[in-house]
């Protein structure tokens, strides 16, 4: 009887340890099979959205003073004293430099001949024309002799101050009866902001001629008028005009924003870098007491196109077909089908729907991680 049970015990036990063992291993086969199914795609859900959206080109270049003139020497010599500094604002007129002239040796020494032959002139006729003056008081000789002779006095005294005056002008630059226009004190030729001195005291200077633009003395600028200067890309350039408006950001102020107007529109484009490049210029409205470097670079975003309060999406939602353009809309979850829009302008970033969609559609968005709950973009 014993015996009986054991033998009864030990089959349960075996039954029980091959259940078991098949469990496990249909267990591992379930498993494995639902390891080895593809996880379905979630995609992100994005609605459409109420926005302004504005075309715009960009334009680098920098800000420049409208009128920068540089100051030339009207006579060749060596700078003597200089009278302003960079960042000094002057008036027309103001005195900005001196200039010592050096003569030229050949020159001086013909002016010095000159002189000596005129004062020779000079007492030969003064002479003759006392002589002439006695005689004709004595009625020995006629009026027309005596007015001769008095035309050939007032002739050598004129010659005589003529060559003084040339050598006093090729040895200082001015002569004694113009002393207050002297050429050797450099004036400034308009009222500004002096941007640069390039000379230093004891430089040579030459003054402009034909063959020579001439040694810089200073640059002076009017800071309180300046301009953009910048350049557009031919494929851009048939869609801006004169008069539009531009806004400025200058890198060196990241914190504000300058408002232009485009005034110039250059006619003929010059390559650069392989690329068509057109000049423009805009007037930057400065606001009061607001001050801007000579030189600042800046980047102009002219606006082409602007829409206000236009239903948008982002631009990488679309998708081509032909000459069509769809977007996946959700019907049940996470099932999509195609809904075809037609589309305005766009930013680059966001871009406008005509129709094909309205503000509570649920569009197909970016793969998300499928461990995550696809997020759902707010209108």
């Amino acid at each position: 009887m014993k015996k009986s049970s054991g033998s009864i015990f030990k089959k349960i036990a075996k039954i029980f340890g091959l259940t078991l063992l098949l469990a496990v291993f249909i267990g591992t086969l379930v498993f494995l099979y639902q390891k080895s199914q593809p996880k379905p795609d979630v995609f992100e859900i994005q609605k459409a959205q109420v926005t302004n959206i504005v075309k715009k080109t960009v334009a680098t270049g920098s800000v420049v003073p409208r009128k920068e003139i540089e100051i030339k020497p009207q006579v060749s010599g060596i700078v003597e004293e200089i009278f302003i500094l960079a960042g000094q604002k002057i008036k027309k007129g103001d005195v900005i430099a001196r200039v010592k002239i050096i003569p030229d040796m050949v020159n001086l020494n013909n002016a010095e001949s000159r002189v000596n032959r005129a004062k020779l002139n000079l007492e030969d006729a003064r002479i003759d024309f006392d002589r002439q003056s006695s005689l004709f008081g004595k009625q020995v000789i006629s009026i027309g002799e005596f007015q001769k002779a008095k035309l050939t006095f007032n002739s050598a005294k004129e010659e005589a101050e003529s060559a003084e005056n040339n050598l006093e002008l090729i040895r200082k630059g001015v002569t004694k009866s113009s002393a207050t226009t002297t050429n050797t004190l450099i004036r400034s030729t308009i009222e500004g902001m002096v941007l640069d001195v390039p000379v230093k005291e004891g430089f040579s200077v030459i003054q402009a001629n034909t063959f020579n633009a001439g040694t810089t003395i200073g640059i002076i600028a009017d800071m309180n008028d300046m301009i953009f200067q910048g350049k557009v890309d031919e494929t851009e350039v048939g869609k801006i005009k004169e008069g539009m408006n531009i806004e400025l950001t200058i890198g060196a102020i990241e914190s504000e924003k300058f408002n232009a107007t485009l005034k110039y529109i250059a006619p003929k484009g010059l390559v650069e870098n392989g690329a068509i490049q057109f000049d423009i210029k805009a007037d930057v409205k400065l606001k009061e007491n607001q001050f801007i470097r000579s030189g600042y670079s800046a980047n102009a975003n002219i606006v082409l196109e602007k829409r206000d309060s236009v239903l948008s999406i982002p631009e990488g939602l679309l998708k081509f077909e032909k000459d069509s353009a769809f977007v996946e809309v959700e019907g049940l979850p996470q099932k999509f089908e195609k809904k075809y829009v037609k589309t305005g302008i766009s930013d680059g970033i966001n871009i406008e729907i005509l129709s094909g969609i309205n503000k509570a559609d649920r569009l197909k968005g970016l793969l998300v991680d499928p461990k995550k709950k696809a997020p759902e973009k707010k209108s």
